[in-house]
């Protein structure tokens, strides 16, 4: 792992991350789920704890523990309108931003960043903020895939609604 303190956003390999990462929140926000699901790895995470402070994702409640099996679920069910939440679903616009590089290889990209969306539904807005953390698996051929994403909420402990949006 390289000292983060010598990390840049300008680095060519963390700029092809952050622009994965835009283009996941840009799909996301079009409701593209097949096309979101497509940016994962094969062996990919998708992630969003409730304990705040764990790394050991396997072995703690989660919110969403997701692989790309239950990626696919998840998927389905909200392209295939059977799910309340999908038939009755939040408009969102997120801003992805505060990129800061853990570590950078020629084969892979961590990155933190802080995720702010804004959700609106039946003349309501509700805010849903979360710090981010994108391991991104780098191409050769250009075909950068997200290998993990885990959401850590800013409320996660507490009684979070069901957002009939994927965060």
């Amino acid at each position: 792992m390289t000292d983060a303190t010598v990390l840049s956003t300008t680095d060519p390999r963390v700029v092809r991350a952050i622009e994965l990462i835009w283009r996941e929140a840009e799909l996301l926000d079009r409701k593209d789920y097949t096309a979101w699901n497509g940016l994962y790895s094969d062996d990919g995470l998708y992630i969003i704890p409730i304990d705040p402070h764990t790394d050991d994702f396997a072995n703690t409640l989660n919110m969403v523990y997701d692989d790309a099996r239950m990626r696919q679920m998840r998927v389905t069910r909200m392209i295939e309108g059977y799910a309340i939440a999908a038939v009755d679903a939040a408009r969102t616009v997120r801003t992805v931003s505060r990129f800061v590089p853990e570590s950078v290889s020629d084969d892979e990209v961590v990155l933190r960043s802080a995720q702010v969306l804004i959700a609106y539904k039946r003349g309501r807005h509700d805010i849903w903020a979360g710090d981010l953390v994108h391991r991104i698996r780098l191409s050769d051929d250009g075909a950068d895939r997200i290998a993990q994403k885990v959401v850590r909420l800013v409320d996660s402990e507490e009684a979070v609604p069901a957002a009939g949006f994927l965060l």
